[in-house]
């Protein structure tokens, strides 16, 4: 009898969800299509809101904006991880448009689902990037910081 876990069925699907980074991004990835989702079946199936057209949509993105903001606030001192965490969560949040898409055919007029992830990702990877120098600064700055004192031995040589 084999009481190791990983011969449990779909236990090997799970195992990825032991990383941080990846579980902040799925769970970053779902609120992000909760939110889409939730968006866009009151933009369309709710018409006495469309008074309120502009500051539904305005809330919408706002709210988009604030979670997609958790990777990078949760990893901002380890780009490998906020890398991780973005793009599991933006390829989530790409998916679910796609679905929406099959159900709402003028999404996909706007934009395609590869759109979508292009314009997500390059700016989590640009904020990637600067997390990335800032750490390099850092280290940099602390590792001559930690020898204050050393000093720099300057040899004489004389050229005959």
């Amino acid at each position: 009898m084999a009481s190791d876990r990983t011969d449990m069925f779909g236990y090997a699907s799970l195992y990825a969800l032991r990383n941080a980074s990846v579980r902040t991004g799925v769970y970053v990835g779902v609120c992000l299509s909760v939110t889409l989702s939730t968006w866009v079946i009151v933009a369309n199936r709710v018409p006495f809101l469309e008074q309120f057209a502009l500051l539904r949509n305005l809330v919408a993105v706002s709210l988009l904006a604030l979670v997609a903001l958790i990777p990078v606030l949760s990893f901002w001192h380890m780009p490998g991880n906020l890398l991780a965490s973005s793009l599991v969560a933006w390829l989530i949040f790409s998916l679910s448009y796609r679905l929406l898409c099959m159900y709402f055919v003028g999404l996909a007029r706007r934009y395609s689902a590869v759109q979508i992830f292009v314009l997500g990702a390059v700016p989590y990877m640009l904020v990637v990037t600067v997390s990335w120098l800032w750490t390099i600064v850092r280290r940099v700055r602390s590792s001559t910081a930690t020898h204050p004192n050393h000093q720099v031995s300057h040899e004489n040589h004389q050229v005959s």
